[in-house]
């Protein structure tokens, strides 16, 4: 099985190196990285540049031009660049546990896709780590915002605690892996979302509907998720309403999504 690691990111290049530079010392390596870059500026591009002579894994920038917040289809257009069989799906402000591929991997299994968890640094510690301090996972309590219990990384107790639900709450996918050919059956991201929320949710939905099992990874597959104020949520209640046609629907795929890029 072959894995491509898709970063999400956004004129936001700092962000980005300390992802970079987590992956560096990651134990097992992806087969490619694939960056869904919804309309950076030259500084980012220069960055990845810089990247893709650092690593030898493949890094492939999939740009796309800025005409606001439009995530659902810079992930498209990422997931048709990639050739993995295994996309495992971050956003570009996480410091990835040096586990963190090999656990993905080890709770794939067919017709499932995973949510993974995260732990929210405080906002003066994410400055100091984007002032250039030494990237790593070693954090300390002082430093958390919230949920520092899942930084535990523990194989035992993932066994024990990580679960299979139907639920399509409490989505997080900037820690989600998924088959590719399971992401093609539903079609990806509906491109209907425009601005900030719900495209994920409703992703996990058709996901859902379409008998692909989730299972909530914990105390494997860590992130540090870097503080950043919240985004804009002036689109939400128009995608709350996609969201709820969804549901209602029972659908399983939407007609807006990824096959436009295949």
């Amino acid at each position: 099985m072959t894995t491509t690691l898709l970063i999400t990111t956004y004129n936001w290049p700092e962000a980005l190196n300390c992802t970079l530079e987590s992956i560096k010392n990651l134990n097992l390596m992806p087969d490619e990285i694939v960056i869904a870059d919804d309309g950076s500026t030259k500084e980012t591009e220069v960055l990845i540049k810089e990247w893709q002579k650092k690593i030898k894994t493949p890094i492939i920038h999939s740009w796309q031009e800025d005409i606001g917040f439009r995530a659902a289809a810079s992930r498209n257009k990422a997931i048709a660049k990639s050739s993995g069989d295994y996309i495992i799906m971050i956003d570009g402000d996480l410091i990835l546990h040096p586990n963190f591929i090999k656990d993905h991997i080890k709770n794939s299994q067919i017709n499932q896709f995973t949510i993974g968890t995260r732990v929210l640094l405080n906002e003066a510690y994410s400055a100091e780590i984007l002032l250039k301090k030494p990237v790593n996972f070693q954090v300390k309590s002082k430093n958390i915002l919230a949920n520092s219990k899942n930084k535990i990384n523990n194989s035992l107790l993932s066994r024990l605690i990580s679960y299979k639900t139907n639920s399509y709450k409490q989505v997080r996918s900037c820690n989600m892996a998924c088959f590719k050919s399971d992401l093609i059956k539903v079609n990806g991201f509906n491109e209907d979302f425009i601005g900030w929320g719900r495209e994920d949710t409703e992703l996990v939905v058709r996901l859902l509907n379409a008998k692909i099992a989730r299972k909530n990874i914990k105390f494997n597959a860590n992130v540090l998720h870097i503080f950043h104020p919240e985004n804009s949520k002036k689109m939400l209640q128009t995608n709350d309403l996609i969201l709820e046609k969804v549901i209602k629907e029972k659908l399983k795929k939407c007609e807006n999504g990824l096959n436009k890029h295949l």
